[in-house]
Order: C-alpha cells, then sequence, then structure tokens
C-alpha cells in the first residue's frame, strides 16, 4: 500500500473508532436532567388539553419529542435503577425490587461520570427509595452530590417546599467553568398525596377541560377533579424546569447542554403505577441540545427504553461503555437519533420489554406480583406469573400496591355497593395468566383478547419473542429462578413480615393508604 493509501486508511480508521462518541473531551456537553416523580404522557406537545407544560413543550419544539418511551418497571426505585444502569430490572438483583439494596456491582452514570472529572449533583429525589451502599458499607452517590438549601413557600398542601430551581443555581454557582457538569433534577411531584379540588380553586381548571378518562375508570366529578390536582402538581414540575432553562440562558450554558426531561412511570392511579400496562409505563420524554442535536423539531416513532439513557449519556460524554466499569448494558446509545442518522441494524426499535417484581409490601410473605411483557405500536403482551396473588395488593392490607387517593377510593367505596362493579375488577381484581391488548382499539387495555382464537397467532409470536430476549438477558423467571425475587430482604426492616404483623392486629404504619381502603378479600 502507498504512503497516501496508507494515511487515507489510517484517517477513515480512527474516523470510524469514533463515531460513537458525539463529544470529544474538549466540547463535552452539560447534562440537565430532569425527572418528575409519577408523570405520564400528559403534556401539551402529546395534545393534553388540561395540563400545561410549556417548558416541556419547548424542549420538545427546540429538540426532539419521543412518542415511544417506556420504562422497564413503573415502579420508582426500579425504574431508577434501569435508567441508572442501562439494564432491565430483572438483570439487577436486588434493585428489580421496590424498597431494596442496591447491589454495589452495579455501577450508574451519574457515578461514571463522577469518576471520571464531572461535577454531578442533585436535588431532592434522586434514586430511591431503598439503600445503597459501596462495598464497604459506606454510602453511595448515585446522583452526585445533594443541593437542597433552597426553600419556598409550596403552592399547595402536599407539594415540596424544595426550590429545585434555586438548588439548581447552586450547584452551578459551585461547578468548577472548567469542568462539564451533570445535575439531576428529581422533583417529588406529582406524587400522591394531592390537595383534594386544588386544580381547580388555583389551577382555574374545569372538570370539562378533560378530553378523555381512562375507560378503566368512572367518569364523574371526583375522578376528575383527582386528575387536575395530578395536573396541577405536573405543572409544579414543569414550572421549576422553565426557571432552570432560563438560568442557563442567563449564563450563556443553553447552547452546549443537553437538556432531557422524563418521568420514572405513569400516573399513581389505580391500574397505572406499579402495573404493566400502557398508562403505566409509556413515559413522557423529551430531550434538547441545541449544539448537538441535528434537525430540531423532530418527532421520533422510534421505541426507546430507560436501558437506553445510560449508553447515551456514557456516549455524548465522550466516554466508551467499557472504561466505566458499568455492567454490561441491555440498551444502545441514542446518538444516531440525535444526529438524525439511521439506526444501525443491531439496534432495533420496534419494541421494548416491561416487567416488575416486588413493587410494594402488604401481600402474604413479602411476595411481589411477578409479571413480564413486550409492546410493540399495535400489540401489547403481558405474562402474569403468579395470577393467584392479587394484582393490587391484599385486599384486607388496604392495597398497597396502589396509592391512596380519591380515584382509588371512588372505585372501592362503589365495589361495597355492588361487588360487581366493572371498575374494581378491572383495577384490583384478580388477572389472568395471560393478557393481550391491542392499543390501536384499546389503549388503555381494558379488553383482554388473550383467549380469543382469532388473535392466537399474534399473541404467541410476541410471547415467544419475549422469552428468547429474556433468556438471552438471564432474567431468572425464564430458567424457573424466579421466587429469588420475592426472597431479596425490604431495606425498610418495618416492612419485613408487613403482612402477617398487621393481620396479628399489630400497630403498623403505611402512610400511602388510606384506613378506608381496607376490606376483606372477596370470597
Amino acid at each position: 500500500m502507498s504512503i497516501p493509501k496508507l494515511c487515507l486508511a489510517i484517517i477513515l480508521t480512527a474516523a470510524w473508532l469514533s463515531r460513537g462518541l458525539i463529544a470529544q473531551a474538549d466540547d463535552r456537553p452539560n447534562i440537565l436532567f430532569c425527572i418528575a416523580d409519577d408523570w405520564g404522557t400528559h403534556a401539551g406537545a402529546y395534545g393534553t388539553p388540561w395540563v400545561k407544560t410549556p417548558a416541556f413543550d419547548r424542549v420538545a419544539k427546540d429538540g426532539l419529542l419521543f412518542n415511544h418511551a417506556y420504562t422497564p418497571n413503573a415502579k420508582c426505585a426500579p425504574s431508577r435503577a434501569c435508567l441508572l444502569t442501562g439494564r432491565n430490572s430483572w438483570q439487577l438483583k436486588e434493585a428489580a425490587n421496590h424498597i431494596c439494596y442496591f447491589p454495589p456491582e452495579f455501577k450508574g452514570w451519574a457515578e461514571a461520570l463522577a469518576e471520571h472529572d464531572w461535577t454531578v449533583g442533585y436535588t431532592l429525589k434522586g434514586w430511591g427509595p431503598g439503600v445503597a451502599l459501596n462495598a464497604d458499607g459506606k454510602p453511595r452517590k448515585m446522583t452526585g452530590t445533594a443541593f437542597n438549601r433552597q426553600t419556598l413557600t409550596p403552592p399547595a398542601e402536599h407539594i415540596s417546599n424544595n426550590n429545585y430551581a434555586g438548588n439548581f443555581s447552586d450547584f452551578l454557582n459551585a461547578a468548577p467553568a472548567d469542568k462539564p457538569w451533570c445535575f439531576w433534577y428529581g422533583s417529588i411531584e406529582p406524587h400522591r398525596a394531592y390537595e383534594f379540588g386544588v386544580g381547580v380553586k388555583k389551577g382555574g381548571k374545569s372538570v370539562s377541560d378533560i378530553d378523555h378518562v381512562p375507560t378503566c375508570w368512572p367518569d364523574n366529578d371526583d375522578v376528575r377533579n383527582d386528575m387536575l390536582d395530578y395536573a396541577f402538581e405536573v405543572e409544579h414540575f414543569d414550572s421549576h424546569v422553565a426557571l432552570m432553562l432560563q438560568d442557563l440562558e442567563k449564563r450563556s450554558l443553553l447552547e452546549n447542554t443537553l437538556v432531557i426531561v422524563t418521568s420514572d412511570h405513569g400516573p399513581p392511579f389505580p391500574r397505572g403505577k406499579g402495573n404493566v400496562y400502557e398508562l403505566a409505563n409509556h413515559v413522557p420524554l423529551a430531550m434538547m441540545w441545541p449544539k448537538g442535536i441535528r434537525n430540531a423539531g423532530r418527532v421520533i416513532n422510534d421505541f426507546v427504553s430507560f436501558v437506553d439513557i445510560a449508553p447515551t449519556l456514557i456516549d455524548v460524554a465522550g466516554l466508551s461503555w467499557s472504561e466505566t466499569g458499568m455492567a454490561p448494558t441491555a440498551g444502545h446509545s441514542l446518538t444516531d437519533i440525535l444526529r438524525d442518522e439511521p439506526a444501525q441494524p443491531s439496534s432495533p426499535r420496534d419494541h421494548v420489554l416491561l416487567g416488575k417484581e416486588r413493587t410494594d409490601i402488604g401481600r402474604p410473605h413479602d411476595w411481589g406480583y411477578p409479571t413480564r411483557g413486550i409492546v410493540t405500536d399495535e400489540w401489547l403482551y403481558v405474562q402474569n406469573f403468579e395470577p393467584s396473588r392479587w394484582p393490587g395488593g391484599n385486599p384486607e392490607t388496604g392495597y398497597l400496591d396502589c396509592d391512596a387517593g380519591k380515584t382509588k377510593s371512588t372505585i372501592l367505596h362503589a365495589h361495597r355497593a355492588d361487588s360487581l362493579d366493572p371498575f374494581w375488577a378491572l383495577c384490583f381484581g384478580l388477572r389472568p395468566s395471560e393478557e393481550f391488548y391491542n392499543l390501536k382499539s384499546d389503549p388503555d387495555c381494558v379488553r383482554n383478547l388473550a383467549e380469543l382464537p382469532l388473535f392466537a397467532t399474534q399473541k404467541t409470536q410476541l410471547r415467544e419473542r419475549m422469552q428468547a430476549e429474556l433468556r438471552t438477558q438471564e432474567d431468572p423467571r425464564m430458567f424457573g429462578n424466579g421466587a429469588i425475587f420475592d426472597e431479596y430482604e425490604h431495606s425498610t426492616k418495618s416492612n419485613v413480615g408487613f403482612y402477617e404483623r398487621f393481620m396479628s392486629s399489630e400497630k403498623l404504619k403505611a402512610s400511602w393508604i388510606d384506613p378506608d381502603d381496607i376490606e376483606p378479600a372477596p370470597k
């Protein structure tokens, strides 16, 4: 080979090797990661008329809006574990569960960035609830150093007094100018509880604003008010995103900051959070990076999982996955989407895997409700491994897998008046071993087609595809070892043996239930 040809080959090889890194060391973006607590795909950018989200809408308009973003596990701690590590919850041992001990062997991207000279901080809610310790027993900084000094008077009861935007400003003031930074804005809104009626009284909303009540809930003023109260808290989260964007503009930092706005899972309503349905796992997602995203304003219909976030952020940070020391990821970088380039053949984006294990307390023997699912543009298939267990938690302990609220209590009171009430059956009743829904005609997932011969082929194909991928990912459920998830210890000692102690009349506290929600199990 001649010298010119050799030089050209070296240049092309170097360019190919660096192609996966969207940022070089001297041009790395800052990262602002904004994550709400229990927010579904209810935003102006998604066409929701009763939730006003100008900041999210701006990020979508000036960046990218993702129509098919999903968390693999619709509960706070396991969802955030997936987000941080790039692994599905069934690949994370104890971290598949809610309120767990986080295994020291699994590192997150915030820790990896901090190890590579990034300034990393957060406000209020990072990973959790649970306990995360290093191998030497010391607390881990899963999302960096806490900035929580600034407070404010909250606009409603149950909204945090954390001045999220003020604490972000404190972080920016403390961050060295010669290093890239990453900040995790973790609000606790719109997590319950809500001040009932605040959406109308303080938000200026009307129950007639709501264009659609999910068909798994009754459509009445109590439920609509509950939805509007949720919307009021979503808007509080969004207002702090707006203030953070303004702060970045004032400091001339917005141009090279990757802004990501999302939520850990869907809303805290029956059949939402803590389940495996469209309402539970489908999350809002928008990204803005003026300097790094090509052809801004695009709407992305590719399927995206939370396990894709970690490889994306490691990529834009100019790092290789191997040098982070993180466990192998089940995801893939989204930088081809940011660059508006064709996806690589090894990166299919037409489905996402879903699932859950123990997402709360209150069942006998500290059991969870194990499920796995696969979602495509048209179908959702769900396999329930223990259909004899109560999906929303046991009735006699108050359905503890569903947070207390007006919609929940409305459904439970109707059930007491009429044991055949269909909403109770949908939200809290026992479920079959298989569920299959057509998302085109039934986006609320209320008509189970699993037993209909007409759909047997589609159902079988999806089940086999899901199980094949789960085996590749070494999911214990695929190898007869799923009981291990029930055996992992709660990190909160007062949760251990909750059901048995509750049934023996021990006075126990579970602040997220209404004592009036407790009822005998149907015979």
